[in-house]
């Protein structure tokens, strides 16, 4: 049996996996019709354009948060615990990438998300999944991570992750993460956000439609809410929402106009 010291490149996710270790997290489920968003896609396709699943996520959940800003809030302390509602929306994802020839999970913050069109989420999108982590200016502090020394390395990710106004920069107000485009169904993980939302595939199944037998392409929508900062009804008025919002998806909603935070609760 060979044992080597875990690579520089996975330390950051270590050290993500340290700080969560606080978190009280429970898990909802639910499955999403997305007919709606199918149909969409293909029309944009028609026309050249290309949106990902996770680009119609970004953009339902933002605006469903918007309008729920208990859950777009963050939590710090045990003692004394402080929680941060905060009042703009940004989103976290997670992609998979090598760096110096090692596989690891890179996550990238959209900011702003409730106020960006689907156009502008799958442009940001496309600019992290194409990009060179090993060469992109936005992953230089993490790059720095790899070689500092470890007690300087989780003092600076320490102080960055408990700041609640550090902690949307870094991790987002929630989080998405998809394995979609593999055969999994469904999944539950922490994105070290009060919401984290993961994507299984997008898969054509039976469903029951006025009474009768249809198929439908369905896609398994989990929700993880960290307990401490909202209950369970709350969480599950947030995943309703983001299903009513994917299944009932138009060209509208695409390019629909930028709303603040109080416009968007004013609407709700």
């Amino acid at each position: 049996m060979k044992q080597r010291p875990i690579a520089p490149e996975r330390r950051p996710t270590q050290m993500f996996l340290d700080h969560i270790r606080s978190f009280a997290p429970v898990f909802l489920d639910t499955d999403v019709d997305m007919t709606r968003v199918r149909q969409h896609r293909a029309a944009a396709r028609s026309t050249g354009r290309h949106y990902s699943t996770v680009a119609y996520v970004l953009h339902s959940a933002a605006r469903v948060l918007a309008r729920h800003p208990e859950a777009n809030a963050a939590i710090r302390g045990h003692a004394m615990p402080k929680v941060a509602r905060y009042e703009s929306v940004s989103g976290k994802f997670t992609m998979d990438k090598r760096v110096n020839g090692q596989r690891i999970v890179m996550s990238a913050v959209i900011a702003d998300l409730d106020r960006r069109d689907l156009d502008s989420i799958q442009e940001r999108i496309e600019h992290y999944r194409d990009g060179d982590p090993e060469t992109m200016r936005e992953y230089a502090r993490v790059r720095k991570l790899y070689r500092i020394p470890w007690p300087i390395r989780n003092l600076l990710f320490g102080l960055g992750a408990r700041s609640l106004s550090m902690r949307p920069s870094i991790f987002g107000t929630f989080a998405v993460t998809s394995l979609g485009h593999r055969p999994v169904d469904g999944f539950y993980s922490t994105g070290g956000t009060t919401i984290t939302l993961g994507l299984g595939q997008v898969a054509d199944r039976p469903v029951v439609r006025d009474g009768q037998v249809a198929v439908a392409p369905l896609m398994r929508l989990s929700l993880t809410f960290d307990h401490r900062v909202i209950d369970g009804a709350e969480a599950a008025d947030v995943l309703a929402d983001i299903k009513a919002s994917l299944e009932e998806f138009s060209a509208d909603d695409a390019a629909e106009p930028v709303l603040s935070t109080d416009e968007a609760v004013s609407r709700a």
